[in-house]
């Protein structure tokens, strides 16, 4: 399956892999930065952004972790950096577990799967997904208003509030259209990621103190990634940090890529 990607840049490569219901547009805020040290590819999973879906195509993150690697192999990117966020960092993190080889390193911007109890079925979100198929038509008219971003946004960020047009746009376009939403939940479901990675590759596991949607209590449980691995915690931060604390989290990029 081929995957529908960016690319921007020079240097080493860093791939950057969205979450659930997501777009590689959700990176645009800190593309241009990382794309002063790096080559950076950006891709849309399966049924998300610009990539097409397969019914028959398995959507549990080793799977898409698979489609992934072979994409980069066919494109020449031999080794890569690896950034997820949410369902991404979960297959980040499978990645380099199933292709150490192929890692440099891994930021993994809250990952989902670090939960000790599985969950059996899908959540509350469903249902906004489901209100968000119907609406994301005429996003950018209601998002024009206040009380609409913070119905769509005040749970995901502490700083919905400073959100551009644009970033709740792209989110809302994203969400609403991703054929791929339910089936890559339905992936996730039943598992978590507890998987060996070499201590070679640097991993940093990043999550907002604001993170409603994995929260610290039940979707945080440091003891399923390796030992080695990085463990910080961003002020007034969300789901997304990578909207809220766009130098951090791009300062920790760069620090974890460095090894």
């Amino acid at each position: 399956m081929g995957l529908a990607y960016q690319e921007t840049g020079s240097g080493e490569p860093l791939l950057l892999i969205h979450g659930m219901g997501s777009a590689s547009s959700a990176w645009k805020l800190i593309t241009p930065i990382l794309a002063k040290n790096f080559k950076v590819i950006s891709i849309d999973l399966p049924g998300h952004g610009g990539s097409s879906y397969i019914p028959s195509q398995p959507m549990d993150p080793h799977s898409l972790a698979v489609v992934i690697h072979n994409q980069m192999q066919e494109r020449g990117y031999e080794k890569v950096h690896l950034v997820g966020n949410s369902l991404g960092g979960w297959i980040a993190l499978d990645f380099a577990s199933t292709f150490p080889n192929n890692v440099l390193s891994v930021t993994a911007i809250a990952p989902a799967g670090l939960w000790l109890k599985h969950s059996g079925k899908r959540g509350i979100a469903s249902f906004s997904r489901a209100i968000s198929a119907l609406t994301y038509p005429y996003a950018k008219y209601l998002l024009r208003l206040k009380i609409m971003r913070r119905i769509g946004f005040a749970a995901v960020s502490p700083q919905w509030s400073k959100f551009s047009l644009e970033t709740c746009l792209d989110a809302t376009i994203a969400y609403g259209s991703s054929i791929g939403y339910y089936p890559a939940w339905d992936g996730m479901l039943g598992r978590r990621f507890d998987l060996p990675i070499s201590q070679s590759i640097p991993i940093t596991v990043l999550f907002g103190d604001s993170d409603y949607t994995l929260p610290k209590k039940s979707s945080q449980e440091r003891s399923l990634v390796p030992a080695h691995t990085r463990w910080i915690e961003l002020k007034r931060s969300g789901h997304a940090p990578m909207w809220d604390s766009v130098d951090e989290v791009c300062a920790e990029i760069l620090r974890t890529t460095k090894g």
